[in-house]
C-alpha cells in the first residue's frame, strides 16, 4: 500500500488531463494590436531614452565645470543650437509618452470600476498633453538672447550690438 496522499487536481473536459485555463487567447483584435504596439513602444523608447538621457547627463555634468556651470547662460547657450533643441524635445516627448503608457497600463491593471478607470485615464492624458505642449512651447520659444529694458543680458553666445 502506498503512503502518498491521493491529491486530486481539477481536470478539464479534454482527455489530456490538463488543468483548464482561466482565460483563452483570441486572435489579434483591435485591442490586442494596440497593446502589442504599446508593449513594443515601451521597449524601443526605453532604449532610445537611455541614449538621450545619458547624453544629456554627460553634456550637463561632465563637460566643462559640471553641475556648478549650469545656469541660464548654459541653457541659453545649449538651446541656441537647433541640435540641442531637438535633442531635448525628443527626450521630453519620449519620456512623457513612455511614462504615460506605463501609468496607463497600471491604471488598466488596478482600476476595477470602468468609471474610475475612465476618469483616471482622462486626467492622465490631459496632464501628459499639457506637459508635452508646454514643454514644446518652452523649447521653441525660448529666447537665448533676452533684453531687459533695452539692455541685452550678458552671454558669449549672443551677438554683440
Amino acid at each position: 500500500m502506498s503512503t502518498t496522499p491521493d491529491i486530486r487536481f481539477p481536470r478539464s473536459t479534454t482527455e489530456t488531463g490538463r488543468v483548464a485555463p482561466k482565460y483563452t487567447r483570441h486572435g489579434s483584435g483591435a485591442k490586442g494590436g494596440f497593446e502589442m504596439a504599446a508593449w513594443l513602444f515601451m521597449r524601443f523608447s526605453g532604449i532610445v531614452l537611455v541614449v538621450l538621457i545619458f547624453g544629456h547627463l554627460f553634456v550637463n555634468l561632465m563637460v566643462g565645470n559640471g553641475v556648478h556651470a549650469i545656469d541660464f547662460g548654459f541653457v541659453a547657450g545649449k538651446w541656441a543650437s537647433p541640435f540641442w533643441q531637438w535633442w531635448d524635445l525628443a527626450m521630453l516627448w519620449l519620456a512623457m509618452l513612455h511614462g504615460t503608457n506605463g501609468v496607463r497600463t497600471i491604471i488598466n491593471d488596478y482600476a476595477d470600476r470602468d468609471t474610475v478607470r475612465f476618469w483616471l485615464l482622462i486626467v492622465l492624458f490631459a496632464a501628459a498633453a499639457a506637459i508635452v505642449i508646454l514643454g514644446t512651447l518652452v523649447i521653441f520659444t525660448f529666447n537665448p538672447c533676452p533684453t531687459v529694458n533695452g539692455v541685452p543680458l550678458p552671454g558669449s553666445f549672443c551677438p554683440k550690438p
